[in-house]
């Protein structure tokens, strides 16, 4: 297939345009290489992917109208994951502005140009963040997601209604992921797992909120990716079992799903950075802090119907997961 992936210089955007070159697909990567992180990371991923049989790369933002429809001109992509956004709960509470720019206007870029273009099926990322306020574990699609506790989960939750639009009135098959706390090799910076293997080997303090006593539902990379290949390769149709009477906000009468993609073991904070200190035999320094603005104290996913649909079984370990990260973490920074 000819597969256009927003954000593909990216943590997980990377991951997968490798993983679809491997199985003989072309790739087309959108990706404005934007500084809210280190850019040469993602330069670093990017130069992985150039030198591919197959892949290409168009430098831009999803705000741009006229160049995200050009790249979809000029590659005709069949189809299309979304994973370009403007990422982090926490930098939402400082500079809201750009979770509407990449967010929603970028998204109703990316819906415009798949309608007009005849797309086959858009993957697109949502977040665990929908969950907000909810406390019900573990989270289930089927359950309501009207309490959002950060912008950044606003700017997703309206990214799923916003496809569930494009569903309905033009008939564009669309699959949410709301992804749970990826982690792995080539991860975000902004990232606990990341954040703490710095300032350990650094021997700095690590800032640990909710005294370490929050709980997450750590996702192993390639269990994401895994599942979003096996989602992109099932193109939803209407669901027959959809009751109007009593609505889910998982399926549709449209081409529409959404899931969570998540490994359903919850880790407690404290338990992760005990595994972070072993893979670098070094302790670390902690300063224990409240809960922050934004953040939820625990996540847990419900996979059942990702694994019914798709035969998706994440299969990483976070210890596995943890040591992979510090080993290639080493290697990449010469530490």
């Amino acid at each position: 297939m000819r597969v256009l992936i927003t954000g593909a210089a990216g943590f997980i955007g990377s991951t997968l345009a490798h993983r679809l070159l491997d199985r003989g697909d072309e790739v087309l990567c959108f990706d404005n290489l934007n500084d809210y992180y280190d850019v040469r990371l993602k330069q670093a991923r990017l130069d992985r992917l150039l030198g591919r049989e197959g892949f290409r790369f168009i430098k831009g933002s999803l705000e741009d109208r006229d160049a995200l429809d050009a790249a979809f001109a000029g590659f005709a992509p069949q189809r299309v994951v979304n994973l370009a956004a403007q990422a982090g709960v926490r930098y939402s509470l400082e500079n809201p502005r750009a979770y509407i720019d990449a967010n929603i206007v970028g998204f109703l870029n990316v819906l415009e140009s798949c309608r007009h273009r005849g797309i086959e099926h858009l993957v697109y990322a949502s977040s665990s963040s929908v969950y907000g306020a909810n406390r019900k574990l573990p989270f289930a699609v089927e359950d309501s997601v009207d309490h959002p506790v950060s912008l950044y989960a606003a700017s997703k939750k309206s990214n799923e209604l916003m496809a569930h639009t494009y569903s309905h009135l033009f008939n564009l098959p669309t699959t949410g992921l709301r992804f749970f706390t990826v982690y792995g090799p080539w991860g975000r910076p902004d990232m606990a797992l990341f954040l703490f293997t710095r300032k350990i080997l650094a021997g700095e303090p690590i800032d640990v909120f909710n005294f370490g006593k929050h709980t997450r539902d750590f996702t192993y990379i390639d269990d994401i990716v895994e599942g979003v290949i096996r989602t992109l390769d099932r193109v939803p149709g209407p669901d027959p079992a959809f009751d109007p009477l009593n609505p889910t906000p998982a399926t549709s009468r449209a081409p529409y799903r959404v899931y969570n993609i998540g490994n359903h073991r919850p880790v407690e904070l404290s338990l992760y950075i005990e595994l972070i200190e072993k893979a670098l035999g070094r302790k670390a320094e902690k300063r224990l802090l409240p809960l922050q603005p934004g953040d939820v104290p625990d996540t847990e996913a419900e996979v059942s119907a990702l694994m019914r649909d798709t035969g998706y079984s994440p299969e990483t370990t976070v210890e596995v997961g943890v040591e992979r990260f510090v080993r290639w973490y080493r290697e990449f920074y010469a530490v």
